[in-house]
C-alpha cells in the first residue's frame, strides 16, 4: 500500500511520531469532528468530575487514524487524571497487567490500544479489575499455591479497537460507554489541515487545504501525513507556501489521485474492467491477476473501494460500479476482452 495513505502509524519514525504528538488536540475544544461522540463524552466527564468519581470504562472503536488515542489523551486531561498507555499484544502475562493496575492512582486512566488482541488469560484478570476494582493473584505453585486479593483504586479503562467484532461478549458488556468513530467529511478535514499548518508554521492556501482534504480518505492521520509531505515539496520546489499548484504537483508525485486512490487501488479497478469485463470476478482470481495476496486485497484495499462506491461484492464475486468507469475515463464495454 502507498505509505502516504496508510492510516496506521506503526511505520512512523520517532521524529514523525513527535510531529504527530505535536498536532494532537489536548482538549474537547481543540478536537474537530465526531460531534455526537464528543457531546456525550463532555456530559459524562462533567458528571464524573462533579461527583469526583472515576469515569465509566470507555470503548472507542472504528477504523485506524480517526482519533481514538487522541480522545483517550483528551479524557485524561479533562478528568485531571494520570494516563498510562499500553496495547493488547504487549500484555501477554497477568503479572504485566497487575503491575500496571496497582500503580494507578484514584481516577487514573489506563488506555489499552488494540484491546481485541489481549490474551484470554489477561482478559479474565481484567474482568474483576473492571467490575470490582480488585485482582486475584496466584502466589507460588504446587502445594504452597495460594491466591492473594489486591484492592485497586477506582480507575477508568479506555479500550480502543479497529476490530470490535473480535471483542468477546463479556469484555464488551463491561464497558459503560461505547463510541464508534466515523470517517470525516472534506470540510472537517480542511479545518484539521489548516489547524495543523498553523502549528507547523506553514502558510497554506484554502484551495490547497481542500485539495489535500479531498485525497485523505476521510482520515485525519492521512491528512496530516500528506500535509507534511506537501510541506517538503513547498519548501524545495516552491517558496515555502503551500499553493494549490504545489499541492497538486506534490500529491501527483506521491501517486495519490483526486479520490485518494493509490496505484494499487487503480490497478485493481483497471484489472477488473480490462481483463474481466467489469466483473464479477472471484477474489483469488483477482489477487492472482494483480499479483497481490487475497487477504491483503480483502483487508487493506477493498474496504475503501467499497465504501467509496467503486466496487461491490456480489455472490458471484467483485464487480466495478459506474463510478469506477467514470473515474478511469472508460465506458462500459470498452475492455480488451470485448475487442475480440
Amino acid at each position: 500500500m502507498n505509505e502516504n495513505l496508510n492510516p496506521e502509524n506503526t511505520d512512523y519514525t520517532s521524529e514523525e511520531l513527535d510531529v504527530e504528538k505535536k498536532l494532537r488536540p489536548l482538549s474537547f475544544d481543540d478536537f474537530t469532528g465526531q460531534e455526537q461522540v464528543l457531546e456525550n463524552l463532555k456530559i459524562f466527564v462533567e458528571a464524573a468530575n462533579l461527583r469526583e468519581e472515576a469515569l465509566d470504562h470507555t470503548l472507542f472503536h472504528g477504523p485506524p487514524g480517526l482519533g481514538k488515542t487522541t480522545l483517550a489523551h483528551i479524557l485524561a486531561n479533562e478528568l485531571n487524571a494520570g494516563l498510562k498507555i499500553t496495547s493488547g499484544p504487549v500484555l501477554d502475562k497477568p503479572g504485566d497487567l497487575a503491575g500496571l493496575l496497582t500503580n494507578l492512582n484514584e481516577r487514573d486512566v489506563l488506555f489499552i490500544d488494540e484491546i481485541h488482541r489481549l490474551s484470554p488469560i489477561v482478559e479474565e484478570y481484567l474482568y474483576s479489575a473492571m467490575e470490582d476494582y480488585r485482582i486475584d493473584i496466584m502466589i507460588e505453585s504446587g502445594p504452597n499455591a495460594r491466591t492473594v486479593q489486591i484492592d485497586l483504586e477506582p480507575f477508568t479503562l479506555i479500550g480502543a479497537t479497529t476490530r470490535s467484532g473480535l471483542l468477546t461478549a463479556p469484555m464488551r458488556a463491561r464497558f459503560g460507554i461505547s463510541s464508534r468513530l466515523q470517517y470525516y467529511n472534506k470540510e472537517l478535514l480542511t479545518t484539521i489541515i489548516q489547524r495543523s499548518a498553523t502549528i507547523l508554521k506553514m502558510p497554506i492556501a484554502m484551495e490547497a487545504a481542500i485539495e489535500i482534504a479531498g485525497r485523505s480518505r476521510g482520515t485525519p492521520r492521512i491528512a496530516n501525513a500528506l500535509l507534511r509531505r506537501v510541506r517538503d515539496f513547498a519548501q524545495i520546489k516552491g517558496n515555502g507556501t503551500i499553493t494549490i499548484e504545489i499541492a497538486k504537483f506534490a500529491l501527483n508525485a506521491l501517486h495519490v489521485d483526486a479520490y485518494g486512490l493509490d496505484e494499487m487501488d487503480n490497478k485493481i479497478l483497471i484489472t477488473i474492467i480490462d481483463k474481466f469485463r467489469g466483473g464479477p470476478v472471484g477474489i483469488s482470481t483477482l489477487a492472482t491477476a494483480v499479483g497481490e495476496n487475497s487477504e491483503t486485497i480483502e483487508e487493506v484495499y477493498e474496504p475503501f473501494l467499497i465504501q467509496e462506491g467503486f466496487i461491490m461484492r456480489t455472490p458471484r464475486g467483485r464487480e466495478v460500479t459506474h463510478l469506477a468507469y467514470k473515474h478511469l475515463g472508460k465506458t462500459k464495454g470498452d475492455s480488451q476482452a470485448e475487442l475480440f
